[in-house]
């Protein structure tokens, strides 16, 4: 590789050596890639009469906050250097990618998000000057001169096929952290390791990384084995921990993902009647909010379920080829995630024509007051799994009403019984943030048997599935399905729902449809 110096290149303090395939490796391509000029006059022609103004690279809000991020996760995981990568490009077909998605804890650390940035990596470790606070450095692949391969002929890299890229100083002037070239993580990694300064690596994100911290640790005299996988776990599980609870600017961006998707589930109703004329109808659901998420924000934040009639009834129905049929219902699972990558997740189950039936209301009502029961008991110092019991009693004891259980709902929610958990399997809530099912690898104890603490986020999401070929089920009740789902914020003397814009009530639902057609 080569340095370029040119004074046509982008910023030459940033300026990388090229990662782009030289010349030679273009000529002997035997795909569509060889077809792109490697002489010497072309490659000179095109490295000039380029505008390289730099775009104002403004300091995010986030940078505020990610300091004392890094400084609680420092004071867990003492004495150590912790490396997280963002990830790689997954291939989606030959040499088409999925749209990148960056790790989760890298962007919570860091403060990037949408699509930045793959195949770079942040280091955070203790300031040996102050060991309970941190120092961050981030590491990726700046931009390339306009006299580099790289720029006009690296279709994961180049500048004209995925757009500019920024300098290491404008990465600088937004997040507030030291911006380093990838190619000197290696030796950055390894200084200083050994018996006073551990090293370990968010697992299961970029082999690669991996296998270099492996390396290290190896020619340092750090364990390898168990006592290595060890770390990495609490690494993990430490990192998943300290997000339970939200900080201020996390809290503003679930409002954010929220109403936005709120607005997603207004748009879905306005095309209702459109979703009703096409053959594939869930399709209609899907892209109408799937647009929306775009619009607004990065991307859906989990695939959107639109599963209408008896489809409703498959708790995670993806595949949205079905019908939307005048009398069903259709179940919408769906979040906007925004830029920064936190996530909604709300349900609605809506009636097509516009009003529940009778047998429809009947089912949809006692859904609704096993959510009331749990956003009645839920506060601080209630336990996490306290309010899936809450929602569990009012669940049993309709199914009892409805005479589908063999015995009563007492029976039924003791260990021994759960029969009512056929019709509901699974939980009432989860945590939410980055991760629709957020905080994933906390341990049990700061998860299901926590108390909750202002600042935590979760969801509420009882449902009733009574499938299609349930012959325990009445006739006039088998192909209904209805879940409710509302994104709570734990406050100091109870909890606020987030979407309480986005009707509940079964009339509130019916009045709210009419007013969007």
């Amino acid at each position: 590789m080569t340095t370029h110096e040119s004074t046509t290149a982008s910023e030459s303090t940033d300026t990388a050596p090229s990662t782009g395939p030289t010349p030679a490796e273009l000529a002997s391509r035997g795909d569509s890639r060889s077809q792109r000029p490697t002489n010497e006059a072309f490659r000179s022609f095109i490295a000039q009469g380029w505008d390289d103004a730099v775009p104002p690279a403004d300091r995010r809000d986030v940078a505020d906050f990610t300091p004392a991020r890094r400084d609680a996760l420092v004071r867990t995981l003492p004495a150590t250097r912790l490396v997280l990568p963002a990830g790689v490009l997954k291939q989606r077909s030959n040499d088409t990618d999925y749209p990148f998605r960056p790790e989760t804890a890298y962007a919570y650390y860091s403060g990037l998000g949408t699509d930045e940035e793959p195949d770079s990596v942040l280091v955070v470790e203790p300031d040996p000057q102050e060991p309970e606070t941190s120092r961050a450095t981030y590491f990726f692949r700046p931009r390339a001169g306009f006299d580099s391969t790289e720029f006009y002929a690296d279709s994961t890299y180049g500048e004209l096929w995925v757009g500019r890229r920024p300098t290491l100083a404008e990465v600088q002037s937004r997040l507030g952290i030291e911006c380093r070239h990838i190619d000197e993580l290696r030796d950055a990694l390894a200084k200083d390791v050994g018996a006073q300064l551990s090293l370990t690596v968010m697992p299961g994100v970029d082999a690669s990384v991996e296998a270099l911290v492996a390396e290290i640790r190896a020619q340092n005299g750090l364990p390898d084995g168990d006592a290595s996988t060890g770390e990495a776990d609490r690494f993990a599980e430490a990192a998943s921990e300290q997000r339970l609870v939200k900080d201020d600017h996390e809290v503003a961006e679930m409002r954010k993902a929220v109403a936005a998707t709120i607005r997603g589930f207004e748009d879905v109703v306005r095309e209702l009647p459109r979703a009703v004329e096409h053959a594939r109808g869930e399709r209609v659901i899907e892209g109408t909010f799937n647009a929306v998420a775009r619009r607004e924000g990065n991307a859906v934040g989990y695939e959107t379920i639109a599963a209408s009639g008896a489809h409703a009834g498959t708790l995670h129905w993806i595949r949205n080829d079905g019908p939307v049929r005048e009398g069903d219902l259709v179940l919408v699972d769906a979040g906007v995630e925004v830029d920064s990558l936190y996530t909604a997740d709300l349900t609605r189950t809506l009636p097509v024509t516009g009003r529940y039936t009778e047998d429809q209301r009947r089912v949809y009502d006692a859904v609704l007051e096993a959510a009331d029961a749990a956003f009645a008991l839920a506060r601080p110092g209630v336990r996490f799994r306290e309010i899936h019991a809450a929602a569990m009693e009012v669940i049993a004891a309709h199914l009892e009403r409805f005479g589908l259980l063999p015995g009563t709902a007492e029976e039924s929610l003791a260990p021994e019984g759960q029969y009512h958990r056929r019709w509901m399997v699974h939980g009432t809530s989860h945590h939410l943030g980055m991760d629709v099912h957020d905080c994933a690898k906390a341990r049990r104890e700061m998860y299901l048997d926590a108390e909750l603490v202002p600042g935590m986020v979760f969801t509420i999401e009882p449902g009733l599935y009574f499938q299609a070929n349930d012959t325990l089920v009445p006739e006039n009740l088998r192909g209904i399905a209805v879940r409710i789902e509302d994104d709570v914020l734990v406050t100091e003397d109870g909890v606020e729902n987030l979407s309480t814009a986005l009707p509940r009530r079964a009339e509130d639902v019916e009045a709210w449809m009419a007013s969007l057609r």
